[in-house]
């Protein structure tokens, strides 16, 4: 018996319970992700204009992803082991540092409550299955990307090109989500379309409607779902940028003119897709 038939074994809600209690481990560590991957950008980007521009000095070279461990950005004390359990140690500490008392932001456990539960979701409907694993890691990867492009709207190439290749593998190799060929149109598609909406919008208004990223993010979907996934997702993330978009105007007098990162509902829409997509295409064309 196999790893995934030892697994299949299990009670559905005993495997969903893993999957929560990884999925919170995990989000730990996007939430770190999430911090410090776009400060290494950030970073390496002024180096290399440094460089270009024959500029001397160096910068202080941030943290990495792993190394050094956590620490209060107010007092720099290290955070124990028993202060960074997810969700639990926040609610412990009552989102207060427990050495100088600064404040615990409310995204710390906010991302990884949501990245267990959608994990538990996720084997929940896929079991313990080379599909179940493969979604687990799509939809780690589409959590921390949603989280930086909150932040900075910015899409790193570091996430969605890996998303892409990884994608037209499984589905070369083992045909999890999709065939090959429906893998590679979508890929195509996925990007060329928001090209070409990205493209004709600056032509007729002379602005930029949505960066590079995005294109990359859809074509990365489209290599993990198949180009017939594509159009439901570009619908779903369309209808709910409009309406988060409309809400911030009326509620919070958001300006027209400030933009709104679109690659957190395109990576909703995605994962939504990989769920119910068949499902919700079904119901779509029956009724």
């Amino acid at each position: 018996m196999d790893f995934f038939e030892s697994l299949a074994a299990l009670h559905p809600a005993v495997l969903a319970g893993f999957a929560f209690v990884l999925g919170g481990l995990v989000g730990s560590f996007l939430n770190v992700v999430i911090l410090r991957l776009p400060a290494r950008l950030f970073h390496d980007w002024r180096c290399q204009c440094r460089e270009l521009l024959e500029i001397e000095g160096k910068e202080e070279s941030p943290p990495g992803l792993v190394f050094p461990g956590s620490r209060c950005p107010k007092c720099g004390t290290a955070i124990a082991w028993y202060d960074n359990i997810p969700v639990l140690s926040w609610l412990v500490l009552r989102a207060r540092c427990r050495h100088c008392g600064t404040s615990i932001s409310w995204r710390y456990p906010l991302v990884e409550l949501a990245t267990a539960l959608l994990s538990a979701v996720v084997i929940w409907h896929f079991g313990a299955t080379a599909e179940g694993a493969a979604a687990l890691v799509l939809t780690w990867a589409l959590v921390a990307a949603t989280g930086i492009d909150f932040d900075h709207h910015l899409l790193p190439d570091q996430i969605t090109l890996p998303l892409l290749w990884l994608g037209l593998a499984l589905n070369l190799w083992f045909g999890l989500f999709a065939s090959l060929e429906d893998a590679v149109i979508g890929a195509i598609a996925g990007y060329g379309v928001l090209w070409a909406i990205f493209h004709a919008f600056r032509i007729f208004t002379g602005k930029e409607g949505m960066g590079f990223g995005d294109f990359k993010l859809l074509g990365a979907l489209g290599a993990w779902l198949g180009w017939q996934m594509l159009p439901l997702i570009i619908l779903l993330a369309s209808l709910v940028g409009a309406v988060v978009g409309l809400s911030l105007m009326v509620a919070l007098r958001h300006r027209r003119d400030i933009p709104i990162a679109f690659g957190p509902y395109l990576a909703a829409a995605g994962w939504i897709a990989m769920i119910w997509g068949d499902r919700i295409v079904d119901i779509w064309l029956l009724g």
